[in-house]
């Protein structure tokens, strides 16, 4: 195979395949060629993945050695998209009765979902993450999003329990917005035991959902590595019960007399900035 074909076959492998170890001996196998050719292909593709700022090549050598490819978006890339998202946010005829926002449009689009996991991976690329968890029902695109770029599975809480599930872990939490008694349930046989967990959820105002969320997950002694929120609300009234978490766009403001809403960027940019 021509050098050009591989190149193509080997980014194609790659992106499709994230934050997954292959050994050398398969690509040689596949593409019908040596170790070293592999090799000098590789260097071309982790300069060109890393000026283009959609990751690097992570080789590791020895007997079981070989190579893997780690989604990492600059900040560049992710304060344009994120500044396009807040663009798109202040739309007047997104505000809804209620003073509430509308997002689902954004929520359905693949092409949208997909970089907003994208962004997600970037901050969280280098935590160890067995499996990424949301909440019914706007959570879940996203947390698959996520999770495909970190490789980990999705796991889904719900408000109530299911028979097809078996048997079920189940909490009262205290919703932050309503401050109403909710319920949610997870499945016992969804989570092991001790896993390490990525939180991903499209909205936060207090925080109590993800707070039943980290209570629910102590039944399973998980740890929290993570916690991803598409949009927060910036509410002075409300008192945030969740500390340590990411969020790429704020709204502090949904005025439904004026028709204005003003949104901005979250503090995912400075936690990058900070290396968390």
């Amino acid at each position: 195979m021509k050098r050009s074909n591989r190149l193509v076959a080997l980014t194609n492998f790659f992106l499709e395949n994230p934050r997954q170890h292959t050994q050398l001996p398969y690509f040689v196998s596949n593409l019908e060629t040596t170790k070293a050719s592999v090799s000098e292909d590789l260097d071309i593709i982790d300069t060109v993945f890393q000026k283009e700022g959609i990751g690097y090549l992570q080789r590791t050598t020895g007997a079981g050695g070989g190579v893997q490819y780690i989604p990492e978006f600059n900040n560049g890339r992710n304060k344009a998209f994120i500044n396009d998202l807040c663009r798109k946010l202040e739309d007047p005829v997104r505000i809804l009765p209620g003073g509430y926002l509308y997002m689902s449009d954004l929520l359905g689009d693949p092409k949208t979902v997909r970089e907003i996991g994208s962004v997600f991976a970037s901050s969280f690329s280098k935590m160890d993450i067995d499996v990424v968890v949301t909440v019914a029902t706007k959570g879940i695109p996203l947390a698959y999003s996520v999770a495909s770029f970190l490789r980990v599975p999705v796991v889904i809480v719900r408000r109530d329990p299911k028979v097809t599930e078996g048997s079920s872990v189940s909490i009262n939490y205290v919703s932050g917005s309503s401050r109403k008694i909710q319920t949610m349930v997870l499945p016992k046989r969804s989570l092991t035991e001790g896993s390490n967990v990525c939180i991903i959820d499209d909205f936060m105002k207090a925080g109590g959902t993800i707070t039943g969320m980290i209570n629910l997950l102590e039944e399973f002694n998980a740890q929290v590595k993570a916690i991803g929120v598409l949009a927060e609300a910036d509410d002075e009234e409300e008192e945030r019960v969740v500390e340590n978490y990411t969020s790429l766009i704020k709204i502090s403001n949904v005025d439904l007399k004026e028709k204005n809403i003003d949104v901005h960027p979250g503090n995912f940019l400075t936690n990058s900035m900070d290396g968390n």
